[in-house]
């Protein structure tokens, strides 16, 4: 063999050599979670839907000149315009501030409903699949009380006793509690039955016998194993907490003006007038709760396929 075609076969070998490492590089389990995610056209789309909506309502004050809560007597009930996009409410404020800013308020309840719920339903949950017995007992009938529970009137009910003295500004940290504290079970049960089947496996039982402490076994191996089916049902809880806050603000019983809300700014559909003849009093909003809905849950179908490991 010539010096030349060892030259040759050598650079082939190596070529060979740094696609393999590329592929293993590739497939390992988040790179490959992110190429599945990324092949999913579907889940994108509601990827780039809900980026645009969050970054709508962050750089309101750039997108709209007006205040939300600036009253103009002089033009109220206007109809969409120049000057007013969306056009005015029954105080003259600009309605499209009043979304841009109520987008704000919606997103943020849903989110920090999202982070209580996780929070207590990993604590429950991992501490019922990890000790078992008197605990698993206890904890999961405290899990089926709260469940037994339906959720909107236990919801109303909460929020009609806690919210009369709480001033509108405040009430949005209550009815994030609310949706937060009661929506934990379904995780509690999840993370539980996920950790059952992790605690009998070789690293839990070479962690125990290294004698670590109980605390990071659950904290630094059981709970990041189960990571990924704890990010798909926050996904999905946030879209459900969107909608809760807007069922609960439509009644008159969430957030209450004059702080604006995706919720409360439907309301204006009850009145059969305003329904007929000004619809962008009611349209805008509503679109706005099915696009920031419509796009989590596409985002959690997608991270759910991609997450499994069974999917295709």
């Amino acid at each position: 063999m010539t010096d030349k075609s060892k030259i040759i076969e050598d650079e082939k070998l190596s070529q060979i050599d740094d696609n393999s490492q590329k592929e293993q590089e590739i497939l390992t389990p988040w790179k490959l979670v992110r190429r599945k995610f990324r092949k999913n056209k579907v889940a994108m789309a509601g990827l780039i839907i809900l980026v645009l909506m969050v970054l709508a309502v962050a750089f309101a004050p750039y997108l709209t000149p007006h205040d939300p809560y600036e009253m103009d007597f002089t033009k109220i009930n206007q109809k969409p315009s120049k000057e007013h996009i969306l056009g005015t409410d029954e105080l003259g404020r600009d309605y499209l501030a009043r979304i841009l800013y109520g987008g704000r308020v919606s997103m943020k309840v849903g989110l920090f409903a999202v982070i209580i719920q996780v929070i207590v339903g990993s604590l429950v949950g991992g501490l019922a699949g990890y000790y078992g017995g008197w605990i698993d007992n206890l904890l999961m009938r405290l899990v089926e009380i709260v469940m037994s529970f339906p959720f909107m009137p236990l919801a109303i009910t909460i929020s009609a006793v806690v919210g009369v003295r709480v001033k509108p500004e405040h009430k949005m940290y209550i009815v994030m509690m609310i949706i937060g504290l009661l929506s934990w079970p379904g995780l509690a049960r999840m993370v539980r039955g996920q950790i059952l089947s992790l605690r009998e496996q070789e690293f839990i039982l070479a962690a125990k016998a290294l004698g670590i402490r109980d605390r990071k076994i659950i904290w630094r191996h059981l709970i990041p194993n189960t990571v990924g089916y704890i990010i798909v049902s926050a996904t999905l809880g946030m879209a459900g907490a969107i909608l809760s806050e807007a069922g609960l603000s439509f009644l008159g019983l969430g957030v209450t003006p004059p702080v604006p809300t995706w919720g409360n700014l439907v309301q204006n559909a009850r009145d059969i007038y305003v329904l007929k003849n000004r619809v962008w009093l009611w349209l805008p909003p509503g679109l706005c709760i099915f696009m920031a809905v419509m796009s989590i849950n596409l985002l959690g179908d997608g991270l759910r396929d991609a997450i499994d490991p069974k999917s295709k």
